[in-house]
This record gives C-alpha cells, structure tokens and sequence, in this order.
C-alpha cells in the first residue's frame, strides 16, 4: 500500500515542505513543496502561495506559484491558478481559471526539476 500524507484545512506551513510519498494538501501553504517522485494533490478549499516539484500535481483549490511536474500537471474545473506551469502534458478541465505561463516541453521540465 503506497502512504499519502494529508495536510488537513486547519494546517498553516510557512516555509519549505518537502516529503518522499504522495501528498493531499487541504490547508494554507506559503513557500516551497517537493515531493519529486510523488504526487500532490491540492483540495478544494486548500489556498497556496507556493513553489512545486513533483511527479504529478492534480489542484482543485486555489494557487499561486510555479509548478513543475515530471509527468503531468491536472487542472481540475474549480481550481483558480495563477503562476507558471511546466510538465510534459497539462490539462485543464472546463471552469477551471489559469493566468501564467505553461511550457510543455519535457526537455524544459527535467532542467527546472535540477535547480
């Protein structure tokens, strides 16, 4: 059974997070997440200021920051994005709101993925 950490809506991180299993995050976060490898799931209701490295991110609440994916970024329809957006496939589902830039390209990913 593969673990997935749950950050509930009551929890504030000011800072950098970092973790080595899937994450769902449902809370506040300002700062850096890292979970290369893994995915993170941002909630609905879950607002973050923040940077993100990870295998896949799925976000249904709202976000402000740069996201870098290994595989894909999902943007679900109640999300509200705003930043810039790297991974090799990103899809965004109707009513979802995106202000940013976003690079599709894999070669682009693995350099950001390496700083």
């Amino acid at each position: 059974m593969e673990q997935r950490a749950q950050l509930g809506s009551s929890i504030r991180i000011k800072g950098a997070f970092s973790a080595k299993e899937d994450v769902v995050i449902a809370g506040h976060i300002e700062g850096t997440i890292n979970v290369e490898g893994h995915l993170v799931v941002v909630e609905a209701g879950a607002a973050l200021e923040a940077d993100i490295v990870a295998r896949a991110i799925i976000v249904s609440g709202t976000l402000k920051g740069s996201l870098v994916a290994e595989e894909r970024i999902e943007l679900r329809n109640n999300a509200t994005v705003e930043g810039e957006l790297s991974a090799p496939r990103v899809g965004m589902a109707d009513g979802a709101l995106f202000r940013g830039k976003l690079e599709t390209e894999k070669a682009k990913v693995k350099l950001a993925t390496a700083s």
